[in-house]
């Protein structure tokens, strides 16, 4: 059974720092892009950031970008996504995704076949 689970989540204050992480088991994911969604309340799931396979090509959502950095790491079969100078507005439950094959870069939720359960992010003002 493939799983895909997330840690890392928490309340921080605007400006600081978060480091999720997304664990996977049941099968290996080293050929497959991989990327980080996220849902605020009352609105709908967005695009964070993904990676592809080799880690070599990610992509960003211009909301995070130069402030989110998404990584991986094949021999563990984790991803991370380090947040920093946190604002408000990024509270949301944040998910890790994983497309069954191909590396490409996708910001679509449809092209992501496996999702974790989420975890809580929250930053105070």
């Amino acid at each position: 059974q493939v799983q895909l689970v997330e840690s890392g989540g928490g309340l921080v204050q605007a400006g600081g720092s978060l480091r999720l992480s997304c664990a996977a088991s049941g099968r290996t994911f080293s050929s497959s892009t991989m990327g980080w969604f996220r849902q605020a309340p009352g609105k709908e799931r967005e695009f964070v950031a993904c990676v592809s396979w080799s880690g070599n090509r990610a992509d960003y959502a211009d909301s995070v970008k130069g402030r989110f950095t998404i990584s991986r790491d094949n021999g563990k079969n984790t991803m991370a996504l380090q947040m920093n100078s946190l604002k408000p507005e990024d509270t949301a439950v944040y998910y890790c995704a994983a497309r069954r094959s191909d590396s490409g870069i996708y910001r679509a939720s449809a092209s992501y076949d496996y999702w974790g359960q989420g975890t809580q992010v929250t930053v105070s003002s």
